[in-house]
């Protein structure tokens, strides 16, 4: 499922270009309202990140399940082999390597825009981006599926999913905003990305034990 979706994408890269350019023009709108060069830009660096990889997020998971209706492909899926779980967590590992694609080129612009590093952590920065985005992804797909048979998808997804982000978004601001602050990491910091893995696993097993309802019925 996530082989084809990401082939699809491949070809048409209709998802990666509406995020892409969505996130960068939010990055670059942003760069107007704050001084890049301020002692205090380091304490908005993680709002402003994930302020844009949410919102971009959702041109993302919007296509997942849409994609799919013409010619009934959907129907055609649900009555194959292919269990609804395995469908959902593939439209969430498809979900989720586009959202990484986006987020790496936002963080480039990112630096750019606003004189931050963002390789002083490199590897606790990319575990914190896998952690955020596959939460992001997976509800994404959960409630991209719900809501897929709905006249204003695109209108209602978003209202939808993002207050049950706010978690998983507190979390994913906060560390990214010390990971790319000054200041050393505390021992009391990684309380953070313990919250992610958490959310993660929350809603990934949540995904898999309701699938079929969610699907079939």
């Amino acid at each position: 499922m996530a082989a084809k979706d990401l082939a699809i994408e491949v070809r048409t890269k209709e998802s990666i270009n509406a995020a892409g350019a969505f996130s960068i023009a939010i990055l670059l709108i942003f760069s107007f309202a704050f001084d890049p060069f301020s002692d205090s830009m380091h304490e908005f660096a993680g709002g402003l990140l994930w302020i844009a990889f949410a919102f971009a997020g959702a041109l993302v998971f919007n296509r997942g399940f849409a994609r799919e209706l013409p010619n009934e492909c959907l129907d055609a899926l649900l009555s194959s082999p292919l269990s609804a779980s395995s469908l959902v967590l593939g439209k969430a590992l498809a979900n989720f390597v586009m959202l990484i694609a986006v987020e790496l080129i936002s963080l480039f612009v990112f630096g750019i825009f606003y004189n931050i590093n963002w390789v002083k952590h490199p590897w606790a920065l990319a575990a914190t981006l896998a952690l955020a985005t596959w939460g992001i992804a997976v509800l994404g797909s959960v409630f991209g599926a719900m809501t897929v048979n709905l006249r204003l998808r695109e209108l209602m997804l978003p209202v939808i999913i993002y207050p049950l982000l706010i978690p998983l978004l507190i979390g994913a601001i906060e560390f990214t905003t010390i990971l790319l602050g000054v200041d050393p990491i505390a021992s009391s910091d990684w309380l953070w990305p313990k919250l992610l893995l958490l959310y993660d696993v929350v809603f990934t097993a949540v995904s898999i034990l309701l699938a079929d309802t969610i699907l079939v019925n």
